[in-house]
Order: C-alpha cells, then structure tokens, then sequence
C-alpha cells in the first residue's frame, strides 16, 4: 500500500475519481465537524460565563458554514498545510491565516459581542486546535507508518517461510 495525497492506495490499483473524491469529502467533513466542535463549545462556555444558558441557531450556522468553507480553503487553496510533516515557516503563516479569518468572522458575526479580549482568547484558542490537530495527525502518521513496517516484516517472513518450504 502506498499513500498519495493523503489516500491509500492498494497494490498497483488506482482509487477511480469517485473514490478520491469521497476521500476529500470525507477529510473535510471530518475537519468540519472537529473544528465546529471545539466552536461551538467555546461559544457555549462564553454563553454559559455571560449567565445565558441559550445559544444563537444563526451562530450556529454561521459557524458550520465558516467550518465547511475553511475545509475546502484549506484543502485546495492551502495544500492541507496542517497535515504537513512540520510545522514550518509556510504552515505557521497559514495556522495565523486561519485563525485570523475564524477570528475575524466570530467578530463580525458578534459571536462574542464584539468584546475583544474574548476574541484575542477565541483566536489563541483555536490556534490551540489548530497545533492540537497537527500533533494528532503527525501521532497518527507514525503509527500508521509503525503498522504498514509491521505488517511488511510478517509478510516478508511469510514469504521466506514459503519459500524455503518449497526449495
């Protein structure tokens, strides 16, 4: 098996187009709802801290929209950046990107009533999930690689055991 673009490929077969495309689609849902989680669960925090036990249904759509659209700015405009190999110069720039533009639309949208220092808190916080993010795919990237070495040292044991068996 092999990896290309983030997609598995099995021995010498190509994914058709279907399949690559259900492969992004599912990295950025998957993003989507990661990233609305940890949203919506500082806006309802904030909510809960200003004694308000309700939460704004167009904030809420705001937010998953601005979730769903930063998928797809990130996987096609910014090449995936945070699930490179390190976090760079290039990535780092990127990470600030982002959270500029969730912070900048939590503002405008008056997630947080427009009160600065809670979106100076927002903003450090989903750079937070951002570095979080990269650790968990970087973490998964060397297990995944630590299993495939695992799985190739079996097969490549099999395939000795097979063949002094048949000398």
């Amino acid at each position: 098996m092999s990896r290309e673009g983030g997609i598995v490929k099995r021995r010498g077969e190509k994914l058709s187009l279907l399949e690559r495309y259900l492969a992004v689609e599912i990295e950025i849902e998957f993003k989507a709802c990661l990233y609305f989680f940890c949203i919506l669960f500082f806006y309802s925090m904030y909510r809960l801290m200003c004694g308000s036990a309700e939460a704004s249904i167009l904030h809420m759509g705001e937010m998953i929209v601005l979730t769903y659209g930063m998928g797809y700015f990130q996987k096609y405009v910014l090449a995936g950046f945070d699930e490179a190999d390190r976090m760079g110069i290039r990535e780092t720039g990127f990470l600030f990107l982002c959270v500029g533009i969730y912070a900048a639309v939590s503002w405008l949208g008056a997630w947080f009533d427009r009160r600065l220092p809670v979106t100076f808190f927002y903003a450090f916080y989903m750079a937070l999930a951002y570095v979080c993010g990269f650790l968990v795919y970087k973490i998964k990237r060397a297990l995944d690689a630590k299993r495939l070495n695992e799985d190739l040292r079996a097969f490549q044991r099999r395939d000795a055991a097979e063949e002094d068996g048949n000398s």
